[in-house]
């Protein structure tokens, strides 16, 4: 087996659900490094405040959302033993909110301890009137991918080997940070701002993807471009409409079944990453609901965590 082969398998036996495994999951909060090293773009004259809500009455402590942010963070799980790659992840929340807590994710948690140095994104959100407005989640998305770049040599990468995850709205926003990697959406703060915030690869997972009417994800529009967009606004934030041709190579996933974002919104993306020779892969399962469950109803872990970890690894996530 060569090492594109072994990470795969590993990441796969990382989320079986074995005693060892659960040994290592923590709930300890994590590393946290504010993306901005004074003032956050476009907040002069606001009074926003960091803020949360538990996302279910009677569920864990740390399962949260955030409904206001004013300090956008980097989420760091390091990796146990470096194997030269890492991972940027973006969660969703219909730019409504953004759904997770303190303490490393289960899936960042499982990279980490299969080699990855795996990075969560908590980013600005639109409704709280910064100067960018729906740029704002946009403007976090690239300045953490510089950060996670220049970090590289603390946490035991190769700078280059950043892969990026999106999820939901998180989807939209790693598919804006990918097309819009030539777009200079805020004034140079510090050296990190010298580093390419293109990723080498991307993963868009139930996304939200379009805004055009038919398959669009309402509250997901509403937050970003407001109750009347015109048509111009829609376009320009719907993701199938600018595929550049150095767009990364993309990989797209959704479930049949999802009834909050239309799986229509991954066939649009991969039908425009197909169109403009993007080199590209999209998976859509049978059953899931609104999201790919780490592990399946049979107990085992599914398949997209092999799929997206052997497709970054044919663009160069994983030395050969």
């Amino acid at each position: 087996m060569d090492r594109r082969t072994l990470l795969a398998a590993g990441l796969a036996a990382g989320v079986t659900a074995t005693a060892p495994l659960r040994a290592q999951l923590s709930a300890k909060p994590a590393q946290r490094i504010p993306l901005w090293p004074g003032r956050v773009p476009g907040g002069e004259g606001l009074s926003v405040a960091d803020t949360f809500v538990k996302r279910s009455p009677d569920g864990p402590a740390d399962d949260i959302a955030w409904t206001h942010l004013a300090t956008p963070v980097l989420k760091v799980t390091p990796a146990s033993k470096p194997n030269g790659t890492a991972v940027l992840m973006i969660p969703g929340g219909g730019y409504t909110r953004i759904a997770v807590g303190n303490a490393p994710s289960n899936l960042a948690q499982m990279y980490a301890a299969n080699g990855v140095s795996a990075f969560e994104l908590l980013y600005r959100l639109p409704h709280d009137n910064w100067a960018a407005g729906p740029d704002a989640p946009l403007q976090d998305a690239q300045r953490a991918m510089r950060i996670i770049r220049a970090g590289a040599r603390r946490w035991g990468f190769d700078p280059v080997r950043v892969l990026a995850l999106g999820f939901s709205a998180g989807g939209h926003l790693v598919g804006r940070l990918a097309e819009q990697v030539g777009s200079a959406t805020y004034q140079p703060v510090d050296a990190a701002d010298t580093l390419s915030a293109k990723p080498i690869a991307v993963g868009m997972f139930f996304p939200v993807v379009t805004m055009a009417e038919a398959d669009a994800h309402g509250p997901s529009k509403r937050e970003l471009l407001g109750s009347a967009p015109t048509t111009q606004m829609s376009d320009t934030y719907s993701l199938e409409r600018h595929v550049p041709a150095d767009m990364p190579p993309t990989f797209v996933c959704h479930c049949a079944d999802d009834r909050t974002v239309p799986y229509t919104n991954s066939i649009r993306m991969f039908t425009a990453l197909q169109a403009a020779k993007i080199p590209s892969e999209m998976m859509i399962a049978e059953a899931g609901g609104h999201g790919v469950p780490l592990i399946g109803r049979d107990g085992r872990p599914h398949v997209w965590l092999d799929l997206v970890a052997a497709f970054a690894a044919r663009h160069g996530w994983v030395a050969a």
